[in-house]
């Protein structure tokens, strides 16, 4: 039987983060076993931040984003939706201030809702990226996000962190750590990975 957002919760407990006002940190914490059977390899998994624009949101795009990311088998650990202030923009795109589209794009940006969403898995921060295809919709291809759902370069529906590194700033500049859950799988591995 799944389970919130289709994610089978049998031996899953989850468990809110610490409830202080310091920012959200990513997580690098080594899994034992992953997989069903014995001797499998110790993965590193990862947090990234996914952010589905303006433009996704009017669209109805999100549920496709969210189920494309359960499928691949990543785990959902904070989300919610916002008006994003300009003071956040200007953090998350400063390296793009000295670029002549940067009034546009937080404008943009600003323009209407945001779904800012933290997903944690083996890689994902990689994996995100090539799921999301290339920046430019005319270069993205098909059976990735933009390839599938872009119209246009400033209009790519959907944003990921592009490094471990960045994943990092931008989790602490999109969320606090008590917005973010955790979840411990007691040991039932197979209860998740088993088909």
């Amino acid at each position: 039987m799944g389970g919130l957002f289709g994610v089978r919760a049998a031996g899953l407990r989850c468990a809110r983060g610490p409830r202080d006002p310091e920012p959200a940190r990513a997580v690098r914490c080594q899994c034992p076993d992953p997989l069903p059977f014995k001797g499998g390899p110790s993965w590193t998994r990862e947090r990234t931040l996914v952010a589905v624009k303006p433009d996704g949101v009017q669209r109805r795009l999100v549920g496709d984003v969210i189920q494309r990311f359960e499928r691949r088998g990543f785990t959902l650990v904070g989300m919610k939706m916002l008006q994003a202030p300009e003071s956040v923009l200007a953090e998350h795109y400063q390296d793009l201030r000295r670029k002549p589209f940067y009034p546009a794009l937080i404008r943009y940006m600003s323009s209407g809702p945001v779904v800012a969403m933290v997903w944690e898995g083996y890689n994902v921060v990689r994996a995100s990226r090539a799921m999301i295809g290339h920046t430019d919709s005319a270069e993205a291809a098909p059976g990735t996000i933009r390839g599938d759902f872009s119209v246009h370069i400033s209009r790519n529906v959907i944003h990921a962190s592009d490094s471990v590194e960045g994943a990092q700033r931008e989790i602490q500049l999109w969320f606090q750590s008590s917005e973010l859950v955790s979840w411990a799988d007691g040991g039932q591995h197979s209860s998740i990975h088993s088909a």
